[in-house]
């Protein structure tokens, strides 16, 4: 159910700004992104599990504070994360 250790790197790769860079609000929303896609998957096929779905709503908001915060800041590179990640 979790992102894997190689899912991961292969992310930070992707969406870093530098090689040192694993923290910055890309990289975060990527990976939230990534655990959001399958734990969404997990309760589709898990109806009734009410305390994952919490925790997806949480990874949710997150995800949408660090967008808010990245379109305020730098727009442009807001656009281009949602159009590469495949977010509405």
């Amino acid at each position: 159910m979790a992102v894997t250790r190689e899912r991961k790197q292969e992310i930070i790769r992707k969406f870093q700004r530098d090689e040192t860079d694993t923290g910055s609000p890309e990289v975060q929303i990527a990976i939230l992104t990534a655990r959001i896609q399958e734990l969404s998957e997990h309760l589709r096929r898990h109806k009734k599990d009410v305390h994952s779905r919490l925790g997806l709503v949480k990874m949710v908001s997150r995800r949408k504070k660090l967008l808010d915060y990245l379109r305020r800041k730098n727009f442009q590179r807001y656009v281009e994360l949602k159009q590469q990640l495949g977010i509405r």
